[in-house]
């Protein structure tokens, strides 16, 4: 019998439009003001931090919704942006320069959602409100850092092969090392360039090899930078909590950073200067570090201070950087003393085994440092900066380490907790500086989400009653299907976690709308055709839908493919418009093919009919 829907197919469409309504719901309970702690460096979220707060609102009178301590970070609700606003500047004052106070927006989606996965749609920056960044990256420092590691690969090469040199030094746009004979230049030149083929070797005068980068090894170590400074801008902002972040390359040396929910552009300038770099350098136990505080530095040495403001003497030369890292957490040992576990790509573990093996019971210093900028610029017009080292830790060398290794001599696990967040963060490539700053208000924001909104109410209504009217019966079947695909796109888009609404986002759902009834409309058209050929109605529903499905494939099939062109070359914006128009020709061709066919079957199959409500 013609226009029959078995009853698994009907259980099917039920389930997938079910899980889509469950996962849309948290958007209809919205967002609570908040404001949003946590620690810095050398501080420690816990219960007292968590009185404290409390009892400081109180003193001010300012209400709160809650407040909560979860996974080392505070989130107070409040009631309104006023009292948010005032409650982040009380604290600011009250907790001083160790804490991280923003102000943020968080979902008031109820406990049994939260447990099942749910929770409202990402929102873009230019609906949700926040800051704006546009930061350069110091290419000069990361060729500059790439030649310092080769000055050292040299150093290690050269003596593992036996091979005597006199020096090896770094210099402007390369490295020179200076032999004592020609055999011995002919012998190492021929060994370093079979292990170097991506490097550019040329001999000079006076016993000299001059080594530089190949046009492709230096555009590779330029792409690098900037790709790893992304990763660690992303990893530290993550660690500090804003929530949603957005951190993408931006042309060849910039790369933009968007917090959504983020108001306040110096607390926000605050956490992306957290990003710094990290240094293993060996202890100088040969001099003694009251000759070098009274002047008298030693060459191949320097004084760093610790976080107590204590001189440590260190050697120049660096061991190994914190790019090296890929994984670091605290833990306690066998005596309950804090440590921190580090595990180091092959590269890094290669170099810490070939120090330690005769570095036995000598002690390692982990240093801090961070880009400050001086405020003056070079000839090229960049931001000149200006490294500031600290001492964060000393630990003995207890065996010869690998890949693998752990940090002691830590004071506290809360101490063991911020080293380790610090190494798992990762080690700033290149210095950045911010050439662009934006701050979009959430008054503006929500001025987009109403425009927005508007435009998709009046779209969807003014299709709903010309469906109704041009096609009647059938048109309120569609007019549901297209409902359910409003329904379907929120709860899709709020299930995938890397998707954002944005303005054009909203511009992709109105489009959307228009283009769901575009099926529909085939279907239809092609039915009423099929009746005035003289075809039963059974006999037109069912020809109607089959015939327009392979034209409607095609249509859709097609504009998929230039969604998918927008999301792997566009950025931001674009990126924002492609995954929503892409979304919503999934689930329009879903509810216009398959939802509007089991309700049509539903409604007239298997049934005498002499006419038709279309």
């Amino acid at each position: 019998m013609l226009n029959q829907t078995p009853l698994w197919k009907y259980l099917v469409l039920i389930f997938i439009i079910g899980i889509c309504a469950l996962y849309a719901t948290p958007n209809l309970y919205g967002e609570d003001h908040a404001v949003q702690i946590s620690a810095g460096r050398n501080a420690t979220v816990d219960d007292a931090l968590l009185n404290q707060v409390t009892e400081t609102l109180a003193t001010q009178g300012i209400a709160s919704k809650s407040i909560v301590l979860d996974n080392q970070q505070i989130l107070v609700r409040l009631t309104n942006a006023d009292s948010q606003l005032i409650a982040r500047e009380t604290l600011e004052r009250a907790l001083g320069d160790d804490y991280y106070v923003a102000m943020n927006l968080a979902p008031d989606t109820p406990a049994w959602l939260e447990a099942l996965g749910g929770a409202p749609m990402k929102l873009g920056l230019d609906l949700r409100g926040g800051v704006h960044f546009l930061m350069e990256v110091d290419m000069n420092s990361a060729v500059n850092k790439s030649f310092e590691d080769m000055v050292g690969d040299f150093r290690s090469a050269l003596r593992e092969e036996g091979i005597r040199y006199r020096t090896v030094r770094q210099v402007e746009g390369g490295v020179e090392i200076f032999f004592r004979d020609q055999d011995t230049l002919d012998k190492a030149e021929f060994f370093l360039r079979n292990r170097n083929r991506d490097l550019v070797f040329t001999e000079k005068n006076d016993l000299k090899i001059m080594v530089s980068m190949s046009e492709q090894k230096l555009a590779e170590t330029r792409d690098y930078a900037v790709k790893q400074n992304i990763t660690i801008i992303r990893n530290r902002v993550n660690q500090l909590g804003v929530a949603e972040p957005s951190v993408q390359k931006q042309g060849v040396d910039r790369i933009a950073v968007q917090l959504p929910g983020i108001q306040d552009t110096a607390r926000a300038k605050e956490i992306l200067n957290a990003t710094a770099t990290l240094e293993f350098r060996s202890v100088d136990l040969d001099h003694d570090v009251r000759d070098a505080v009274a002047g008298r530095v030693p060459a191949g040495s320097e004084l760093v201070l610790n976080q107590d403001g204590q001189p440590q003497l260190l050697k120049k030369k660096i061991i190994l950087t914190g790019n090296h890292i890929i994984d670091a957490n605290s833990s306690a040992d066998e005596y309950g003393i804090p440590q921190v576990n580090i595990s180091l790509d092959s590269k890094g573990g290669s170099k810490m085994s070939q120090f330690t093996k005769d570095s036995i019971g000598k002690p390692m210093a982990t240093v801090f440092i961070e880009y400050k900028s001086t405020g003056e610029r070079d000839a090229n017009e960049k931001l000149i900066f200006e490294a500031k080292r600290e001492v964060i830790s000393v630990a003995t060398i207890q065996a010869r380490l690998g890949s693998s290794f752990r940090i002691t001599g830590l004071d506290s696990p809360q101490e063991a907790h911020n080293l380790a967040l610090l190494l798992r963060a990762g080690a700033l490539i290149a210095p950045i500086q911010i050439v662009e700053e934006r701050t979009v208000g959430p008054s503006l924001g929500k001025e987009n989400i109403r425009l927005g909104t508007q435009a998709i109410i009046w779209g969807f209504i003014a299709v709903l009653i010309f469906m109704l009217i041009y096609y009647k019966g059938f048109g309120l079947v569609a007019n549901l299907a297209l409902t359910l695909n409003l329904v379907m796109i929120v709860g899709i888009m709020s299930m995938i976690p890397g998707a954002a609404l944005s303005l054009p986002g909203m511009a992709g759902i109105v489009l959307t709308v228009g283009m769901a009834v575009d099926a529909n409309v085939l279907i239809f058209e092609r039915i009423r055709e099929e009746l005035r050929e003289g075809r039963s109605p059974q006999q037109a529903i069912h020809h109607g839908y089959d015939s327009a499905f392979s034209t409607i494939l095609d249509a859709n099939i097609t504009t998929f493919i230039v969604g998918l062109i927008l999301f792997a070359v566009g950025t931001g914006p674009i990126k924002g418009f492609s995954i929503t128009l892409m979304i919503g020709i999934a689930t329009s061709m879903f509810t216009a093919i398959f939802v509007t066919r089991a309700v049509v079957n539903a409604w007239c199959g298997g049934k005498p009919l002499k006419k038709l409500s279309i």
